[in-house]
């Protein structure tokens, strides 16, 4: 998974801009909510780490993340997109 540092190297240079942005546009409740969905979201993407440095294959590591993404992020590297509130 060769790629997926840099994927999390573009994510933690734009995740600052992103939640400024959302901040003005949610309330407290929301800020709670995608709050907690960002540490779930860390949890899955930990174990993945994990995975790769138990030396599991990228492809293993990867049918799991998405196993374990299910029903949390979106596309098959389990992103999170912001909803409008």
């Amino acid at each position: 998974m060769r790629f997926l540092p840099l994927i999390l190297m573009v994510g933690a240079t734009s995740l600052p801009g992103a939640l400024l942005a959302q901040a003005e546009k949610h309330g407290d409740k929301e800020l709670k909510e995608d709050a907690k969905r960002h540490r779930a979201l860390a949890a899955v993407h930990e174990g993945a780490a994990r995975c790769l440095e138990g030396g599991k294959s990228e492809k293993v590591c990867l049918d799991q993340l998405r196993k374990d993404c299910k029903g949390l992020g979106i596309g098959k590297y389990c992103g999170m997109k912001h909803g409008q509130h």
